[in-house]
């Protein structure tokens, strides 16, 4: 969580500063979620992240130089400069790489599960994550029904940040609660607070756990705040200062700092440690990339990997 914080902390600022092309979108508030989410995944797994899930990335294994060399558009990188800097993934790592249209990574990762269980794999699960106005589209539906039909070993977090963009809850769906309709796909569903991290390790390792122990596909709904616009060209004017106000909308990551001081897990002295140590990942890896050169058009080979033998002929 906090190496996650560091780093878009950092990113911003370099964007803002004109040094990254695109946009910026960081998890500020998500972390507690995100990053429950890659620590009780293993090797041989499915993980789709999204914009916000950093702390995700991080924690499922990402190289903090993969990210740094993405946004600064270094040909180093893993999209070798060549894409948006959401885009990036590692999937011969099981990582998958994100499309824009919110809901469609749900099939494609119930696809990979497909193609898991025909290759006679076991104990494996896929781990997909989606905003909650992404549970609005219809990729979205197709994915949740298929994953249940099938009864593949996924589970999906909806992160409930309260504004799909500008566009706040009720005009985004009637239900009472999203978690609601985990019954009518056929799937589990469990609620919890996303700004205690306590919580988010709890529901979302144990639905992992269910996942993995054959039981049906899970849907675990996350309430946050996201402390910040949709990106960092957003100055979320829209949001109102009742919703501020509302217990969602504190800050996971104070939160975490604090219980870890006040269960005495470690000291204030050690806390700023993780700070220090943070701050010089973060740095390191963001040199590193300054360094490198970008792609040069002209003389790149973009051909996409999984084509490379066959442009060869």
């Amino acid at each position: 969580m906090l190496l996650a914080r560091t780093l878009e902390d950092r990113l911003a600022s370099l964007y803002r500063g004109g040094l990254i092309t695109g946009g910026v979108y960081v998890g500020r508030g998500q972390e507690a979620v995100s990053a429950a989410c890659g620590m009780f995944l293993q090797k041989d797994d499915i993980f789709s992240p999204l914009i916000r899930d950093q702390a995700g990335r991080s924690a499922f294994g990402e190289p903090l130089l993969d990210v740094t060399r993405t946004y600064l558009g270094s040909r180093q990188g893993p999209m070798r400069g060549r894409d948006g800097n959401i885009h990036r993934g590692k999937p011969q790592d099981n990582l998958l790489a994100m499309i824009s249209h919110l809901g469609a990574m749900i099939s494609v990762t119930v696809g990979a599960l497909l193609a898991k269980r025909w290759r006679g794999e076991k104990d494996f699960v896929g781990l997909a994550t989606i905003g909650e106005g992404g549970m609005q589209t219809g990729a979205t539906h197709e994915g949740l029904n298929i994953a249940a039909v099938e009864q593949v070993p996924l589970v999906v977090v909806a992160t409930n940040n309260h504004y799909a963009y500008s566009t706040p809850n009720e005009r985004e769906f009637a239900c009472r609660d999203l978690v609601d309709r985990a019954i009518g796909y056929g799937f589990e569903g469990y609620t919890l607070d996303g700004t205690d991290l306590n919580a988010c390790l709890k529901v979302i390792g144990s639905a992992v756990q269910r996942a993995r122990a054959g039981r049906p596909p899970q849907l675990v709904v996350a309430s946050i705040l996201r402390l910040g616009g949709h990106g960092e060209h957003d100055d979320a004017s829209y949001i109102t200062s009742e919703v501020k106000a509302e217990p969602f909308a504190q800050d996971c990551l104070k939160l975490a700092e604090k219980a870890i001081l006040d269960h005495q897990l470690a000291n204030a002295e050690t806390v700023k440690q993780w700070r220090n140590e943070a701050v010089a990942k973060v740095e390191e890896a963001i040199s590193t990339a300054q360094k490198e050169a970008p792609p040069e058009g002209a003389k790149e080979d973009w051909c996409a990997l999984s084509n490379r033998d066959l442009a060869d002929q």
